[in-house]
């Protein structure tokens, strides 16, 4: 039998993955003034031994104000990179995986509590809330607080902040950075005219509203060693009449493509309330096939893949060049390991673990 693609390398830039399994960046909300904790340890470490070729860690804010939750992961300071030091160098101790980072701000959707308390908005006068910006002054629903819309000079400063933690994840030895410009956050309500109703030349024509992205690429990329992927998640669509539209996507990917994007990872929806997604196993699969038509760099697909056949076909057929797993992940943290088995082929797993193999599947571990 002809080895399954799922398990052949590919590169992002200069980094070559193992193979073309994903680990998608996954929000913890268990930060401690945007600093890494010891869950973060416990958590990264047993995913990075589940012999995936990639693992993105969750959205990181670029500033206080940009996180989703004050509990988020940041890295604005010297004490969130000393943190995050701190777990990267106890992951790395036991797993070769590579590791990247999501940078984010998350716009008007910030200052809210953990979903697993509701994840409603903090009004700004609230313990542990503060004001929400925008490209303009609109909520994401009627009953949130209106954010404020930021200036030209404002914008300048959001450049600069994601710059530095492109800097600060560098020293800590990221080996890719994946800008986070999907899910409703602040980088894609810049692109979708739903958000943004700007008369400046940051808003209106596509051309304008594809400014900030297209800026803090070039931000991240001029600072972050060139030997090293910088790679970009969209939301392919709002799934909202007027809203985002795979069209814009293709155009923003063929401009981040001649920039030099590493890779695009192909996510939808978020942005708006009213959003009517089809969702169902594979339900952003031609999505990515839709950006990956356009651009030659690497694409990778995500959400409701959850089987190896699955996901062997979306790469086998060229749909998209990697597939990307969360949910998927955290109920099966082995995922990588099962996939191999049941497609017949191999994967990277610690020595402490080789004596874990069934037997019938007597070739199925790498040593590190």
């Amino acid at each position: 039998m002809p080895s399954p693609r799922l398990f052949e390398p590919l590169k992002f830039g200069q980094l070559e993955l193992s193979n073309r399994i994903v680990i998608a960046p996954m929000c913890q909300y268990s930060a401690r003034d945007g600093n890494a904790t010891d869950w973060h340890t416990i958590h990264l470490g047993h995913l990075a031994l589940s012999g995936a070729g990639l693992l993105i860690l969750e959205a990181t804010a670029v500033s206080p104000e940009g996180r989703i939750t004050p509990d988020d992961l940041g890295l604005w300071n010297d004490d969130n990179e000393q943190a995050l030091k701190k777990t990267l160098d106890a992951v790395r101790a036991h797993s070769d995986m590579p590791l990247g980072i999501q940078l984010g701000h998350a716009g008007r959707k910030a200052s809210t509590h953990v979903p697993w308390e509701g994840g409603a908005q903090l009004a700004p006068d609230a313990s542990q809330g503060w004001q929400t910006v925008a490209p303009s002054q609109m909520a994401y629903s009627e009953e949130e607080n209106a954010p404020h819309a930021l200036s030209i000079e404002e914008i300048r400063d959001l450049r600069e902040q994601f710059k530095r933690a492109a800097e600060r994840s560098a020293r800590l030895g990221i080996e890719a950075i994946e800008i986070h410009a999907a899910h409703g956050y602040l980088l894609h309500q810049f692109l979708s005219p739903l958000s943004n109703q700007r008369s400046d030349e940051y808003g209106g024509s596509l051309e304008n509203r594809m400014r900030l992205t297209l800026e803090v690429f070039d931000a991240v990329r001029e600072v972050f060693p060139q030997e090293r992927p910088v790679g970009v998640r969209i939301s392919a669509t709002d799934w909202a009449d007027g809203g985002w539209s795979v069209e814009e996507s293709q155009a923003l990917a063929r401009e981040l493509d001649a920039r030099g994007c590493s890779f695009i990872h192909v996510s939808s929806g978020g942005l708006t309330s009213k959003q009517q997604i089809p969702v169902g196993p594979s339900y952003q699969v031609p999505l990515a096939r839709a950006i990956g038509e356009v651009v030659d760099m690497p694409t990778i697909a995500v959400g409701m893949i959850t089987e190896p056949e699955q996901a062997e076909a979306i790469v086998a057929t060229g749909d998209a060049d990697a597939i990307a797993l969360a949910r998927t992940m955290l109920y099966n943290p082995r995922w990588p390991w099962h996939a191999a088995a049941a497609l017949g082929a191999q994967v990277a797993a610690p020595n402490q673990y080789l004596r874990s193999q069934p037997h019938q599947y007597k070739d199925l571990f790498l040593t590190r």
